[in-house]
């Protein structure tokens, strides 16, 4: 395998399955780092109303050179937006200079304020008007994703969640495979490693295939069937996380990283968070 690899959701649109994230870069540097990711190879870009650098994404993509029809963008409804989601997609397409939003997701439940299945359908509304192509979730758990399932008959094509090798999520991962949801992992790499680039594993993967700890992490979620979005803004970085189409992991390798499972979270408690 020497090509980047799409990812065909349930609603039959298609996502390239490594992505950049740009969550914490200023709107100065979003910038060039997507300017450098396109030219890498990357056709995914992952943003967010709470990023605050949706302004730089869309001057990035304008001034990119490369057909909308090539790119994949992603942005999120915020939590203080859930009661206004249709204003909340307009003020992100203009500053993303875009007509539509590849995929759409909303950032949180927060159960404590209860907005998440109104939120929901209203984004299935915008969705019809074609102004997003693609709609999901982020940090929802098997309770939430149910609720939004049976009130309003829709399930999200995404739940993008923390996912690492320290937390692997599997019975929630299982679940949205059960339900055609493709995961997401955010903090792929537990947030530049921490606790997992010095496991003798990635180690001697990384030595066996002539490969960073990083690169072996980000295979080992392309070979799990994620969808992942690395984040840098350093270039050297940016086409390290991109260099991973000329290897991949076996059973045997992928077990093996399994069992540095701990449960660790490293952001929000989904059900905790907000409100």
């Amino acid at each position: 395998m020497t090509h980047p690899t799409v990812i065909k959701l349930s609603d039959g649109n298609l996502m390239p399955q490594l992505g950049l994230g740009v969550w914490k870069a200023s709107n100065e540097e979003v910038v060039t780092a997507i300017h450098k990711a396109l030219e890498v190879g990357y056709r995914s870009i992952d943003t967010a109303t709470a990023y605050k650098n949706e302004d730089g994404v869309g001057k990035a993509l304008a001034s990119a050179g490369v057909a909308r029809e090539e790119l994949f963008i992603t942005t999120k409804l915020w939590n203080d937006d859930q009661k206004r989601p249709a204003e909340a997609l307009q003020e992100s397409l203009k500053k993303l200079q875009l007509d539509y939003i590849d995929l759409w997701l909303m950032h949180w439940p927060v159960p404590a304020i209860d907005h998440y299945v109104d939120a929901w359908k209203g984004m299935i509304e915008l969705q019809k008007q074609g102004l997003v192509k693609s709609i999901g979730v982020c940090n929802f758990q098997i309770p939430h994703l149910q609720r939004i399932i049976d009130e309003t008959g829709v399930a999200p094509v995404i739940n993008q969640i923390e996912l690492h090798p320290l937390l692997q999520q599997r019975q929630l991962h299982a679940w949205n495979a059960t339900h055609k949801i493709q995961t997401e992992s955010w903090s792929p790499l537990a947030q530049g490693g921490e606790g997992v680039f010095d496991q003798k594993i990635i180690r001697d993967l990384a030595d066996k295939y002539g490969k960073t700890p990083a690169q072996v992490t980000i295979r080992w979620h392309l070979d799990s069937g994620l969808v992942v979005i690395p984040k840098s803004v350093t270039p050297a970085r940016i086409a390290e996380n991109f260099d991973v189409w000329d290897f991949r992991l076996d059973k045997d390798e992928l077990a093996e990283i399994a069992k540095l499972e701990q449960g660790k979270r490293l952001g929000p408690d989904p059900d905790q968070f907000g409100g």
